[in-house]
């Protein structure tokens, strides 16, 4: 029996439209995999302390603000000091395209923008999952 795959949401920033993470979450619980939504405007500390304590396989962030970069730097170092920087983070959200080989560059797994269908996301997930092991 194969373990099912735990996915942290969260919406890191001041930022509070949180449609879209309500709709990956959805479709991700939809897909079989386990989903923790932290909800608005959370801290990078409060992000990587829920996924601690939910032991998650993956780490979603839902960006709209224009801190992208800045936010995942915050996350991803709170990660390694934390001893889980191997957990895969992946980005959604309003990402220009020219940003998209820096947040790679600093660890991020992929990055979806709007109108990136469930197929996509989903196998993506699978991938990094199965990459991951």
């Amino acid at each position: 029996m194969s373990k099912i795959a735990r996915v942290l949401i969260g919406k890191p920033g001041l930022d509070g439209h949180e449609a879209g993470a309500k709709v990956v979450a959805k479709m991700l619980l939809d897909a079989g995999f386990e989903v923790i939504y932290t909800g608005a405007r959370q801290t990078p500390e409060m992000i990587v302390r829920s996924a601690l304590e939910e032991d998650v396989d993956v780490i979603g962030l839902s960006l709209l603000s224009g801190a992208h970069y800045e936010l995942c730097r915050r996350i991803l170092d709170l990660m390694k000091e934390e001893g889980v920087g191997n957990i895969p983070v992946i980005v959604g959200g309003i990402v220009p395209a020219e940003d998209i080989p820096k947040l790679e560059e600093i660890g991020v797994k992929a990055v979806f923008g709007p109108g990136s269908g469930s197929k996509k996301i989903i196998d993506r997930i699978n991938t990094i999952l199965k990459n991951a092991t």
